[in-house]
């Protein structure tokens, strides 16, 4: 989302403040060549409410509280998406063994399982609680939405999540084009796509909510 300048905001103002209609301003704003984004950013930041003068929104305000609940927010979100992910892995290799694979590799595996499982049992619950408490403060606070930590966590996540699906797809294509896509492998493949695939469809439909909130 465009940010708008201090100039923007202040022709914005003045506009208002002089009776012109928003979609007045918004067409003023597009003939000078500002995007239809930039206009509304900066027209929101004001209240459409009857008074002498704009009445601005009130803006977000970073703590270091919503900064330390954002952060472990994701934190427990990326621990969780990747001990489950270990741990279907595990399951897939107990299910489908490979006979290639020496013995040690089976102990390995079950001491990886107990780190999944206990990981999980601890970041799932704190994850899900946090997610909704959060949620219940922006329903109260809907200005929270717009907080810096959470748009650019959410925006990092969303680059993790794409950048994993695309790397899961280039795997995928690779062995397939060697002749090496066994129905273990394309079970593994096919759970990094639905956890990856998952985190990016539900934070792409969070920012869609939130612009439209805005």
């Amino acid at each position: 989302m465009g940010q708008p300048t201090q100039e923007l905001e202040r022709f914005v103002r003045d506009a208002l403040a002089a009776g012109a209609t928003r979609a007045q301003v918004e067409a003023a704003l597009a003939s000078a060549g500002w995007s239809p984004e930039q206009a509304r950013v900066a027209l929101s930041g004001y209240a459409e409410i009857e008074f002498p003068v704009p009445v601005p929104r009130p803006r977000p305000q970073l703590s270091a509280r919503e900064a330390f609940e954002y952060l472990l927010l994701f934190a427990t979100l990326y621990l969780t998406a990747w001990h489950l992910g270990s741990l279907l892995f595990d399951l897939v290799n107990h299910a489908l063994p490979d006979a290639a694979d020496p013995a040690y590799r089976l102990q390995a595996s079950g001491q990886s399982m107990r780190w999944s499982v206990a990981t999980l049992l601890v970041a799932f619950p704190l994850f899900a609680w946090l997610a909704r408490h959060i949620g219940r403060d922006v329903a109260r606070h809907p200005v929270k939405r717009l907080s810096p930590v959470r748009r650019w966590l959410t925006y990092l996540t969303l680059f993790v999540a794409a950048g994993v699906l695309v790397g899961d797809v280039i795997v995928l294509v690779y062995n397939v084009l060697g002749g090496e896509a066994s129905l273990r492998f394309v079970l593994k493949v096919a759970v990094v796509a639905v956890i990856a695939g998952t985190v990016f469809g539900y934070y792409l439909s969070d920012l869609r909510r939130e612009e439209v909130a805005s």
